[in-house]
């Protein structure tokens, strides 16, 4: 039956419309956008010694990766293979063992690296940090992804030789980009396919994808709909970014950087339907049905270098990036830690 606006059911329709909106944005608030602890804000502290090492360390890794090796698709499959060997080299010279994961696609082998700090008294559950170790085609991805390359490699040094409760799985993936995403070729697709064929106990995964660039002018920040009604529109944080199933993960980790950090954060917990949510390799966790996070400067939303050949080393804001990563050493003992159920 036709409700016809003016007549007294169609006030009635409109009344109750009026009435569900409130109850649905204040839904989406509670689920999607409110995050446990306070949210920085404020003028910046200067860097403390330890986060002047992680500086250096980052920057270090991100001119090799994207201003010395350079552009990391199948195109320059040889690229590839150089970013692999020094991501090898690196952790090798930390001290750990690095298993290299083979597998083929577009007639061309690739290599997932994992590197395993193995647990103590919950060494079988398993907390895996991992980033992306290919670029876009032209791109030399600076931001995309050698920060968040970068990024992982100083967690790796960080905690070498200080185990957690949990096993940590430093890993790194090849294949992210186009065309490979989001299909079975995916370095992250075989490795958590294969983790859920062994029946790995993983409790976590942590994507760190593209943590280098900030913005503090209004405006600077965008959003896909209905992210956009929620947040601010200066690009000056880090972004902590879930699915609804890994909501509990996503809570555990923003406040436990929100605890320590000095440093602006943003959380959402969203449909997997969301643009942007589900786009890097957490999303290979995702159906496997493993709880996953994306850390993120949010990428396409703010860097006006995305996926171009100016994606280079001199836009990143290696201060920000050595704060971040300094934050993120918190949450990597939240999640593997004692205290923590991991999820």
């Amino acid at each position: 039956m036709a409700i016809v606006p003016g007549t007294r059911w169609g006030r009635i329709r409109m009344l109750a419309i009026a009435g569900i909106l409130p109850l649905l944005f204040l839904f989406i608030w509670v689920f999607t956008v409110k995050m446990p602890g306070p949210a920085f804000h404020g003028t910046l502290p200067p860097l403390t010694p330890d986060q002047q090492r992680l500086r250096a360390g980052l920057q270090q890794h991100v001119t090799v990766l994207a201003g010395q090796i350079g552009v990391r698709s199948d195109q320059t499959y040889h690229n590839v293979e150089r970013a692999a060997s020094y991501i090898e080299s690196t952790l090798t010279a930390l001290g750990y063992q690095v298993v290299s994961q083979e597998y083929s696609a577009r007639g061309l082998v690739w290599r997932n690296l994992e590197a395993t700090l193995r647990g103590t008294s919950l060494f079988q559950q398993v907390v895996v940090i991992g980033a992306h170790y290919d670029s876009a085609e032209e791109a030399p991805g600076a931001d995309d992804n050698a920060s968040g390359v970068a990024g992982v490699l100083e967690l790796a040094r960080l905690f070498a030789g200080s185990p957690q409760a949990r096993t940590i799985r430093f890993v790194f993936f090849p294949n992210e980009e186009p065309p490979s995403f989001p299909t079975a070729a995916m370095g992250s697709r075989h490795y958590a396919t294969d983790a859920r064929k062994r029946n790995d106990q993983i409790v976590a995964m942590m994507s760190i994808e593209s943590i280098g660039y900030y913005d503090t002018e209004e405006g600077s920040q965008r959003y896909p709909f209905p992210l956009n009604l929620a947040y601010p529109d200066v690009g000056d944080f880090i972004g902590f970014v879930s699915n609804l199933k890994s909501r509990p993960l996503l809570h555990r980790a923003i406040a436990a950087f929100r605890a320590h950090a000095i440093f602006p954060t943003q959380g959402a917990a969203a449909p997997s339907w969301v643009p942007g949510v589900w786009w890097s390799d957490h999303w290979s966790f995702w159906r496997e049905g493993y709880p996953a996070i994306m850390i993120t400067d949010t990428a396409p939303y703010r860097y006006p270098f995305y996926h171009t050949p100016q994606d280079t080393p001199d836009k990143l804001d290696y201060d920000r990036m050595a704060r971040v990563v300094h934050g993120l050493t918190y949450v990597v003992r939240a999640v593997a830690g004692p205290s923590s159920s991991g999820r």
